[in-house]
């Protein structure tokens, strides 16, 4: 195969088993330290349907992942190996190495000044974080229940919380606190210093082309195939390789995964996917590779969702094949789902996998 600066020519078979390759799909990493190296961060979301969203990322691509493997890595050491934090311009929660702070620490400061929820603290909650940041100071993490105050606020979903929680989450926007760790998936809050390894604590922040070249690599590496505007390419010219696709438009992904597009394909048995796994994060391009238009539809109001409020597309035989919408009951023990997959035989296994993962005995398949 050709390789350099003209576009790689490959088929949408070698493009899908690259992909699932090159995000470690299929249990490649041994434990979730090495898929977050990997992947440069795994997307993190309290909504529990199925299954957390960094669980259903990660359950794919670990061997004998266990439900919140991720957290029990994240704070299982100190100092701490990785940290969860918003990604600058992108606004998502993710769990990524300590290695990376340098890279976010301009974006939480800049957040100190400016409007808008995460911004800068109004007096009411200036107050409180005083109180808030010398309590942690003294007595060590904390979270929103350690403070009893009636006083509300308004929390970045336009809604009433606690002055207590909103304040909370602009001392973590702006890097005065970093999640110790999680109860129940409710955060507890300590000091950056005491989190931090000092030499990652007390480095240098990332000039503002570092950190623009910082985005797009994470891209690359969370997706690793991807579209790029001629700026972005410019940030990243040394590190990428266009790939063509059954003769559409041009792809990037990065020089050190071209060696996997010669591989020969690999049996996957079917699998659902998380709603953001790399492999469907871009519309546009799982339109394009996968032929599959998918949309995570949670946000979308009832009335004008197409596949459902948590729907997972379900990969078999290398392909795309369809969605399946499962909620886990308790109350039964069951995992329930709807699917437009006709054929069970591609359903029922991928479902049964998911619901030993949860934990439930019964799988039933709704039409």
């Amino acid at each position: 195969m050709a390789r350099g600066f003209s576009p790689l020519e490959v088929s949408l078979i070698q493009a899908r088993q690259f992909l699932l390759r090159a995000t470690g799909t299929a249990a490649a990493a041994t434990n979730p330290s090495a898929a977050i190296v990997h992947l440069g961060y795994v997307q993190m979301d309290p909504i529990d349907v199925c299954g957390k969203m960094h669980d259903l990322i990660l359950r794919n691509r670990i061997a004998g992942y266990r439900r919140d493997g991720l957290l029990e890595s994240l704070y299982e050491s100190m100092p701490r190996d990785f940290f969860e934090h918003y990604i600058p311009q992108r606004g998502i929660l993710v769990a990524m190495p300590v290695s990376e702070y340098r890279f976010i620490v301009r974006a939480m400061r800049h957040r100190r000044n400016r409007e808008g929820y995460g911004g800068a603290l109004e007096p009411s909650q200036q107050q409180l974080a005083r109180v808030i940041l010398r309590r942690i100071k003294d007595e060590g993490p904390l979270g929103a229940a350690a403070f009893q105050n009636a006083e509300r606020s308004e929390t970045g979903w336009g809604t009433s919380g606690s002055l207590a929680k909103t304040t909370l989450d602009k001392l973590f926007y702006h890097g005065r606190l970093l999640v110790s760790r999680r109860e129940k998936f409710r955060r507890i809050f300590d000091l950056p210093e005491r989190i931090l390894p000092p030499e990652v604590f007390k480095a240098r922040p990332a000039t503002p082309r570092d950190e623009l070249r910082w985005l797009v690599m994470e891209r690359l590496r969370q997706r690793r195939l991807v579209r790029l505007s001629a700026a972005q390419r410019s940030l990243v010219g040394d590190a990428i390789q266009p790939v063509c696709v059954n003769g559409a438009g041009v792809l990037y992904c990065l020089k050190e995964d071209v060696a996997l597009f010669d591989e020969p394909p690999r049996e996957i048995p079917p699998m659902l996917l998380a709603p953001l796994d790399p492999i469907v994060y871009d519309r546009v391009v799982t339109r394009s590779i996968w032929d599959f238009d998918y949309t995570w539809e949670v946000y979308t109001p009832q009335t004008k969702r197409v596949r459902g409020y948590y729907a997972l597309p379900l990969l078999a035989g290398g392909v795309i094949v369809g969605h399946v919408d499962p909620r886990a009951e308790r109350s039964t023990d069951t995992l329930v789902a709807r699917t437009n997959v006709l054929d069970e035989n591609l359903v029922y296994p991928a479902l049964r996998k998911l619901a030993d993962f949860l934990g439930l005995s019964t799988v039933r398949i709704e039409r």
